[in-house]
């Protein structure tokens, strides 16, 4: 990418961005499928951190098609690769996430993929066909990277097989202009209620499994708060039962009502993040989104993360752009100007 910016001017800039970044990640996928590099084999999403969080909505999506699709912590699993005939679509927006292009140089070049934001970068020298972002300028708490990273796995997911690109990212960044206004009043509340949690959990059902994962780690990284992941069901079978004085951020549908209803019920505190009509109560902020496909939601379960996440830091008394610890072999060097790379920005 061209560089850091604040976290502040990555946020206010985040919808033109997007409008920038939609219709050249559109054009890069539909060559690939006039290409045929898009076949019936699903691919196996290869990632860390939070580019590995942005790919849950388009495995989620494949399968819903009947595609085989995965993905896989490019840290945790020995190497080579053992993957047989499926592409590999290595994630990363910095492109020098050492693990992701350690195990993507294990895959025959034939089957490699990738998307990334910053184009050229070891990663995008590895990868056979490739989505560039267009190296977007990028908080070191990844924002717009972030946002743009889930749509164009998404487009990737919607194409694949035959399948075609979803019309409505066309008019996407305008409805994401109105949710950043619409949500304003609900991450200030939803801040107020949560800011002084010692610890919160994140859950979410499916495609939204991801925004939870994405979700504790920026809580991690900008407000320092511990902070755990899990979808639904793993959370009912025994992980709820350790609710104590955290609070909790659940993204979903029907069952997570009921999980929020019984958390706030119970004197904890709760956000929920949904697209139905449901009614806040004592201890229970509901967060209401545009209904949308699964693959946009989760672009806009994220903008609601970064401002919730910037609201509690403030509260807190955190500088955003500080980060404390910096370990040294999770980046491979990019060129004798490269400068360490930080935060969620994998």
């Amino acid at each position: 990418m061209d560089g850091y910016i604040s976290y502040a001017e990555a946020t206010a800039g985040q919808a033109d961005a997007l409008a920038t970044a939609i219709p050249r990640i559109e054009e890069q996928v539909k060559a690939l499928a006039a290409r045929g590099a898009l076949g019936e084999v699903g691919p196996l999403f290869l990632g860390i951190g939070a580019s590995l969080a942005a790919t849950a909505p388009a495995v989620w999506h494949l399968r819903e098609r009947g595609i085989t699709a995965w993905r896989l912590d490019a840290g945790g699993t020995p190497l080579p690769l053992a993957t047989g005939d499926h592409p590999v679509i290595g994630v990363s927006q910095s492109g020098r996430s050492s693990e992701t292009i350690a195990a993507l140089e294990t895959v025959p070049e034939s089957l490699r993929y990738a998307v990334i934001n910053t184009v050229p970068s070891p990663l995008a020298d590895l990868a056979t066909h490739l989505v560039g972002l267009g190296s977007i300028p990028d908080s070191y708490a990844s924002t717009i990277g972030y946002t743009a990273t889930v749509v164009a796995v998404s487009m990737l997911a919607e194409a694949w097989a035959g399948g075609t690109v979803d019309p409505a990212w066309h008019d996407f960044a305008a409805l994401f202009r109105q949710t950043d206004t619409m949500l304003a009043p609900s991450v200030d509340r939803a801040a107020a209620l949560i800011a002084s949690a010692p610890s919160l959990d994140f859950v979410g059902a499916g495609p939204s499994t991801g925004s939870a994962e994405a979700g504790a780690l920026l809580f991690r990284e900008v407000a320092r708060i511990p902070a755990s992941a899990m979808g639904t069901r793993q959370y009912l079978h025994g992980s709820m039962e350790s609710a104590g004085d955290g609070a909790h951020v659940l993204f979903g549908s029907e069952r997570e009502h009921r999980v929020a209803r019984t958390l706030s019920a119970a004197g904890h505190r709760v956000v929920l993040v949904t697209t139905d009509d449901v009614e806040s109560a004592d201890h229970l902020e509901v967060v209401r989104l545009t209904d949308s496909s699964a693959n946009a939601r989760a672009v806009l379960e994220a903008l609601f993360l970064q401002g919730l996440v910037a609201r509690v830091a403030e509260s807190r008394g955190v500088e955003i752009e500080e980060f404390v610890f910096h370990n040294d072999d999770t980046k491979v060097e990019a060129g004798a100007d490269a400068g360490a790379e930080l935060g969620a920005a994998q």
